[in-house]
Parts: C-alpha cells; sequence; structure tokens
C-alpha cells in the first residue's frame, strides 16, 4: 500500500500510484476544516530517512470529498487516513468519509507534533473510546494507526482491537528534530518532527513483532520500507501487508512492483504456497 503523507493529496497523484501498481492506497491525512499547517521549513532531507513537521496540512473533508469521488474509478481500495482530537469531531468526519466513498478508514491517532492528535495513543481509554465511536458511526473498515511513542505499545494495540479496529498500522513516524550546528537554531519551524525512513525500520519490525504477539485482528507494517526484503522482513514480525512512504521521495512509484516481484520470487525460491504460508514465520523460532 501507498503510506498516508506521500502523494496523497490529491486524486491525480493517487491514480498514478495506483497506476505504479500498489495495491491499495492511504490518502494524505484529512480533517474536518481546512488546515495550511507549519510555516516552512517543514521537511530535513537527511542521510537516513526524512524529518517532517508539516502540521496536517489539508484541504478538509468538504472539499477533498471530490477527489474520493474521483478515485472510485480505481480498482484498488482507497482508504482514507482522518484526523481529529475527540471523539465527536472522528465520528463525524468519519460519516463524511464514508458518505464520499473511501473503502476504508485509517485513524491517525499518532501524528507525533500535533497537539491533541499525538496524546490519543498515550491514552488507551481515549483511544477506545474514539474508535468504538468511528465503528459505531460507519460500516466500512476501519483501522488504527498507531505510535510508537509508547511505553508499551502492545497495550495500545489490544485497546484498539478490544475497540472493534479491523486492523492495526505500525507505525507511525518517531518524534525527533534537528538543529543548524551554524546557528544554533532548530530546524524545523515546529521544532520537532517525526522521523521516516530506513533508520525507523528495526523499531518498525519490533513494533510489529510485538504486537503480532497479543493481536487476532490483520497488523499493516509500516517504516521504512525500501525494498523487498524490507518488506519481506515486516511480514516475517506478523505484518499481514505493508505500506510504503519515505521510498517514494525521488520518485520512485516503481518500488511497488519491485516488492511484489521480489516477494513473489522469494516464494517460489522457497517453494511457499503464499504469502500467508510467511506471515509472523519468525515467531516460531
Amino acid at each position: 500500500m501507498l503510506a498516508a503523507g506521500v502523494l496523497g493529496i490529491s486524486s491525480s497523484l493517487l491514480k498514478k500510484v495506483a497506476e505504479a501498481g500498489a495495491g491499495a492506497v492511504v490518502t494524505k491525512s484529512i480533517g474536518l476544516e481546512p488546515c495550511i499547517g507549519y510555516p516552512n521549513p517543514t521537511v530535513v532531507n537527511i542521510n537516513f530517512g526524512l524529518l517532517n513537521a508539516m502540521g496536517l496540512a489539508n484541504p478538509g473533508i468538504k472539499a477533498f470529498s471530490k477527489d474520493i469521488a474521483e478515485l472510485k474509478r480505481l480498482k484498488i481500495p482507497v482508504i482514507v487516513s482522518i484526523f481529529a482530537s475527540n471523539e465527536s469531531d472522528f465520528a463525524k468526519l468519519a460519516k463524511e468519509t464514508e458518505k464520499a466513498g473511501a473503502t476504508a478508514l485509517e485513524l491517525n491517532v499518532s501524528c507525533p507534533h500535533i497537539q491533541g492528535v499525538s496524546q490519543i495513543c498515550q491514552d488507551t481509554d481515549l483511544l477506545f473510546e474514539i474508535i468504538k465511536s468511528v465503528k459505531a458511526s460507519v460500516k466500512i473498515p476501519v483501522f488504527t494507526k498507531i505510535s510508537p511513542n509508547v511505553t508499551d505499545i502492545s497495550t495500545v494495540a489490544k485497546a484498539a482491537e478490544d475497540a472493534g479496529s479491523d486492523a492495526v498500522t505500525a507505525i507511525n513516524t518517531i518524534r525527533a528534530m534537528a538543529i543548524d550546528t551554524e546557528t544554533g537554531r532548530p530546524i524545523l519551524s515546529n521544532k520537532i518532527g517525526g522521523l521516516s525512513g530506513p533508520a525507523i525500520r528495526p523499531i518498525a519490525v519490533r513494533c510489529v513483532y510485538e504486537i503480532s504477539k497479543v493481536l487476532k485482528i490483520p497488523i499493516i507494517g509500516c517504516g521504512g520500507v525500501s525494498s523487498w526484503k524490507d518488506a519481506l522482513e515486516l511480514i516475517l514480525a506478523g505484518a499481514t501487508a505493508v505500506q510504503i512512504g519515505t521510498a517514494l521521495k525521488n520518485g520512485r512509484l516503481n518500488i511497488f512492483r519491485e516488492v511484489v516481484s521480489g516477494l513473489k520470487n522469494y516464494l517460489e525460491e522457497k517453494e511457499y504456497t503464499g504469502v500467508k504460508d510467511i506471515i509472523g514465520l519468525s515467531h516460531k523460532y
């Protein structure tokens, strides 16, 4: 899948991703109202990934509904990432998104640099009530994207499952920052941002491995995937599906087909009948 936050702000970009071979697309996180996000600088390109604090800039669900409607023509699932800071707004937003034509929802309850959103995963009672309210408001599947910036991610994942989440996406970006050594100033305008890319892949693998021990619902692995072997590692840890984001930063749309081809060859060489044979395989050792 395409991960949220990358090439997901318009129907035209999402169509290109679908044509490039993605099995599903996740939009950029959308809120009830338009948001311009943080002022520049919002992205720092580092040698092992990206550090960003965009501020969840988005056109709002009313405007984005037109893009969702256009995406109905795609032959793959269109998962809309949504965010809010409270239970009632999440439920209202979920209803409007379903009405617009989304295949499924991904609840962004873990953006590390937005006040009111980053704290949700740290309060399992609040997380439970939000998911429960959203599930009562819509009929389409609901995925919950959880944060690694917590004491025990397994407890967070279990709360999501108990509340009725149909799947869990793990993980969101990791709180981080960068400082200009010439001036001594934090580079991002928000100072704190979210780290993505190859540097966080081992953390994502660990998180997927841990939560797969306690969950019965599917896990969508996300974090630092830039090759088929990276995707394979998340699947072996317990992921049923994999999302790709930062690896696309240089226009590398062919990565979706590369990953699928690599996994297919691996399964054939190992004489497995399908991906299901290797989901969570590392747990047997």
